[in-house]
Parts: C-alpha cells; structure tokens; sequence
C-alpha cells in the first residue's frame, strides 16, 4: 500500500498544471444596469496598503506580520461580500466585486495556512492548490476559486486582461495591484496590469533570437489566440515586441509571493 501511494504522489509530482477551460456558469450571467449602488472595497484595500509591497518587478505579501486585527478585518470583508448578491448590480461593479473576492480570498487561505512554500502544496492529498475546494457562499451558492475565474469572470467578460487582474500568490503570476478594483477604475487597472506583466521577465523574457513566456499564455491560449494574434496583445502594451516564429518556451514560478 506504501509503495502504490508513493508511486503515485511520484506520478502526480511530475503531472503537467492543467488550466480548467471557460464554462459559463448562467446562474451569474444576469445584471441590473440601473443600479448606481456601488460596492465598498474599504476593508481589501485597508489590506493592500499596510500588507503589499514592491520589490524589483514583483509585489509581495507580508503574510508573517498581519496582525489577528487586520486577519479579523480581512475577514470582516469576505463575509461582508458573502452577503451580496452580485446579480443586483450593474456589470462593471460586479467585475471588481469577483476579482476582489477572488483575491482576498486567496490571500485568506495562505494566512491560514502560513507558513508554507507554494499555494500548490494546499489542497487534498492529490489534489494541486486549494482551487477547487468551496471557499465561500454568495448568493445561496458554494463557490470554488475556480468558480469565480472560470465559471463566472472568463466567460462572462471574455477579456484575457482577466488574467492579469486575478492572483494566486505566486512569483510567477502577475502582481497583486495595490488598488482594490472598482467599477470606475477596474479598465486603467487592467491596462496596468497588463503593461506591468508583459514588460517584467517573469511574463515576457527576451533573450537574442529566443522568447521565454509566462505558462499562462499556454495554459490560456485559447483566450489569447493563436500565434499571431497573442503577439499582437504583448505589443500593444510592449511596442518595441517584434514576432517571432521560432519555438517559444513557457515557464511559471509557483514560488509564495512572500516577502
């Protein structure tokens, strides 16, 4: 029996991280556009500005040093966004209300589990990263992480900005922003998002004749388009980007955003 559970931790340590595709979950595909009500972020951002810090290209998460008072008030907001229903208010605001939720919640699941090398080492014993287990209730629904992103924010929006607003704290994803998103900032926070990623090395290395990319555009590809239509995104924001033809590499630091 050891042996068989060995022998298959061995085969699921060298398994390759498959992305979950885009399935539209209907139930949330639903809004009301008169609605002018917004929803405060207060809480998420109290957060960010005492915890989020830069380093080089990357922010990063002082996880070791917040306070049980700033966890409660951490949690304070989750349970504040478990009692919206989303559904009642305008598109643009609920696109925020998910990214935020999505990323407070991460952040919530690595303190609770402080301190650990990689998100990836959560979850079942087969199981890579916490993604799949229910983390919170919105609406009368249980809802995974990988609800929110691809169930809900990837196909309802179809924007592959998505995937630089969304972090899973790990070097290798693009940064946490500093700002909470809100309906009214949530298109420049993309665009810098976007900018920030695509002209660091971890998203978009260049080396003479050679191009090493984040595993996202592959694990994502189908958002991004082929070849020729991915290039035309990275240099939209990274101009100076020519195509390229040869063998590109992909590579994704799971390493904890900690600092």
């Amino acid at each position: 029996m050891k042996i068989l559970i060995s022998s298959l931790l061995l085969l699921f340590s060298f398994s390759t991280f498959a992305a979950p595709k885009s399935e539209l979950w209907d139930y949330w595909n639903v809004s009301n556009e008169k609605n002018a009500t917004t929803i405060s972020h207060q809480y998420w951002q109290q957060t960010l500005d005492k915890y989020l810090m830069t380093k080089g290209e990357f922010t990063l998460f002082d996880y070791a040093n917040v306070t049980d008072a700033d966890e409660r008030t951490l949690n304070s907001y989750l349970r504040q966004m478990s009692r919206i229903d989303p559904r009642e208010y305008k598109k643009a605001e609920q696109y925020a209300y998910w990214v935020n939720l999505y990323n407070a919640i991460t952040v919530k699941i690595i303190l609770d589990n402080y301190p650990i090398k990689s998100i990836t080492k959560l979850g079942g014993l087969f199981s890579f990263g916490p993604w799949d287990e229910e983390v919170i209730i919105v609406a009368g629904k249980a809802l995974t992480l990988n609800d929110i992103e691809h169930r809900i924010l990837r196909p309802i929006w179809n924007d592959p900005r998505t995937h630089y607003a969304v972090n899973c704290a790990s070097l290798g994803c693009p940064n946490l922003q500093s700002k909470a998103f809100t309906a009214r900032n949530s298109e420049k926070l993309l665009d810098k998002a976007a900018t920030e990623f695509i002209n660091s090395n971890k998203g978009v290395l260049i080396r003479e004749d050679k191009v090493q990319l984040s595993s996202i555009y592959d694990w994502f590809a189908v958002d991004f388009g082929n070849q020729a239509q991915l290039f035309k995104h990275l240099k939209k924001y990274r101009p100076e980007l020519k195509s390229f033809k040869g063998d590109i590499r992909y590579d994704y630091d799971w390493s904890l955003n900690k600092q």
